[in-house]
């Protein structure tokens, strides 16, 4: 199953076209439960995420089937010292207790640009003997682009990366990006498939901001329709039919989504008539620059 799922939805309101909350424990129960009969391998959480952490570890069984990605926290400090990598165990350990688990799949430093800082490499080193003892399979970095991953690669065996790619942000498809990409030999976890909703959304509906991209997406709506597509279905089919994307994260506050996210999933179509719909303004593709209040 190459749909994984995302949890910050668990621990917080999330998403600017969220309009349910935050889903209650039994609701998360009842998702995780379904995930697992699907055979949903991945979920994604963070200490960032508010409550993720607590919340899976409240619900999850000892025995559950799943592979938890979580996250370091973000450093403000401009060079990283041995304080930023004592403060990276530190809280990871804690991220292990609120999950109750012995040990996770992954560990991903949050902001990769703590990486290129001055020291950037006392965190790499923490993540690696974390590995070593045991507690984490695989290390890495979460990423908003190739601008970012590439340039770590060079620098650190990252073996775990996760990045946003969906039809409006194809980054990944331009130039030697790909190449480069393979050739490092990195899983690669896709993440913002529906750009927070807005893949998935009325154009018309969408905050001011969003004026430019506006008739892009009016456009790109009525591709998908004429191939008696959803926007749902053409959102996942673009980034399923990628076979450099190892898994596909996306986020739902409840069964019924879920269940529709997987129905989405089995449709089979050509999905390289999305590829002329690539959107390079990155104030557009990227969520942390936008500005929607």
């Amino acid at each position: 199953m190459k749909l994984g799922l995302g949890t910050v939805q668990f621990g917080m309101a999330y998403g600017i076209t969220n309009r349910e909350g935050q889903p209650g424990l039994e609701t998360v129960r009842a998702i995780l439960a379904e995930a697992a009969l699907c055979k949903v391998q991945v979920l994604d959480t963070a200490c960032q995420y508010g409550a993720s952490e607590a919340v899976l570890g409240e619900v999850l069984e000892r025995n559950h089937p799943f592979r938890i990605v979580t996250k370091t926290p973000s450093f403000s400090a401009e060079r990283i010292t041995d304080r930023e990598a004592g403060l990276l165990q530190k809280t990871f350990l804690e991220s292990l207790q609120k999950l109750r688990t012995d040990s996770v799949y992954g560990l991903l430093i949050h902001s990769a640009r703590d990486l290129l800082k001055p020291g950037g490499e006392l965190l790499f080193t923490a993540m690696q003997r974390l590995q070593e003892a045991g507690k984490v399979a695989r290390i890495g970095v979460s990423v908003y682009g190739p601008a970012e991953l590439l340039p770590i690669v060079q620098r650190f065996p990252v073996e775990l990366a996760q990045t946003p790619v969906n039809i409006l942000d194809q980054r990944w498809l331009e130039g030697d990006n790909l190449a480069r990409l393979r050739a490092s030999g990195v899983e690669i976890h896709a993440r913002s498939v529906f750009l927070q909703g807005v893949l998935l959304s009325d154009p018309a509906a969408l905050p001011p901001f969003f004026s430019g991209v506006r008739p892009h997406l009016v456009a790109l709506g009525e591709a998908i329709r004429a191939r008696g597509l959803t926007p749902l279905e053409a959102a996942l089919g673009f980034v399923r039919d990628l076979d450099w994307v190892d898994v596909l994260l996306g986020g739902v506050v409840a069964v019924a989504q879920l269940r529709e996210i997987l129905h989405a999933m089995a449709r089979p179509f050509d999905s390289t008539f999305l590829r002329p719909f690539a959107w390079r303004d990155e104030t557009c593709i990227n969520p942390s620059l936008w500005e929607t209040t």
